[in-house]
């Protein structure tokens, strides 16, 4: 992970198609030019995992069924914990066969119509299985084939998070990326301790009132707010971190990356 802050990449959101799409092959035609046009800027790709509990098409499902290209150091793919067993298992094993190593884990949205992993499937005494149970079975069960990362949310109340971060990194956690973050915040820096690479993220949509659930206040919707200036301030603030790209604009935004970080 250190080798793509080096390097410059961003981490590239994209999200692939619910699986209740009413237009699928324009969804997925979108998804993959989205996902070659990243590749061939160099930057890493990230599929999240069910985004807000909604059923979408799995990031190596679409992978492996569009035929589109793979190198170990450009793709992300998000697991959580709302799969069957046998379900994570074959979305592990494919993303091993298909040559993906970099993985953020996360507990992720619920849904009812989701199913969730128990303690007792992957051989924990646990009531629930949180992203360090899910971490920890990765770990032991498909040694040494992955790099996973964990996520870190500023607006929780820091001591329980932080102490959730100890436990992580103690599960083996070999990065961290954070909510979305608007400028700076001083949770960010408490993640220096633990000695991992951090990704921060950053919110490329106008919409900036659609993170009021996440930050925990009422962003007002006519709040003004430029994506790419925001970026370039936290670029300034944390030097020494990576960037994960939220609902970027490929038409407006993605054309400009290239002077965006130098």
């Amino acid at each position: 992970m250190q080798h793509h802050i080096d390097k410059k990449m961003f981490h590239i959101e994209i999200l692939s198609p619910k699986q209740k799409s009413q237009k699928l092959e324009e969804d997925l035609a979108s998804f993959a030019d989205k996902y070659r046009r990243a590749f061939d800027a160099g930057h890493v790709i990230c599929i999240p995992d069910n985004p807000m509990g909604n059923l979408a098409f799995q990031g190596v499902e679409l992978i492996r069924e569009l035929g589109l290209p793979v190198h170990p150091d450009q793709v992300s793919v998000h697991i959580n914990t709302f799969h069957t067993k046998r379900d994570l298992d074959a979305m592990l094993t494919t993303a091993c066969d298909l040559g993906i190593s970099h993985m953020l884990v996360i507990s992720g949205d619920g849904s009812p119509r989701l199913p969730k992993l128990t303690g007792k499937e992957l051989g924990y005494d646990v009531e629930a299985v949180t992203s360090v149970e899910l971490l920890r079975y990765i770990r032991r069960e498909y040694p040494g084939k992955f790099h996973i990362g964990v996520a870190f949310n500023p607006y929780e109340p820091q001591d329980h998070e932080v102490e959730k971060m100890h436990r992580k990194v103690d599960a083996g956690a070999e990065f961290i990326t954070t909510q979305p973050v608007i400028e700076s915040h001083p949770a960010v820096e408490s993640l220096w301790q633990f000695g991992l690479p951090v990704v921060i993220e950053c919110w490329m949509s106008k919409k900036i009132h659609l993170l009021s659930e996440c930050v925990g206040y009422e962003i007002p919707e006519d709040t003004p707010y430029d994506p790419v200036a925001n970026l370039q301030t936290l670029m300034a603030k944390y030097p020494k971190c990576g960037f994960y790209l939220a609902i970027l604009g490929f038409k407006t935004q993605f054309p400009i990356l290239k002077d965006v970080w130098k």
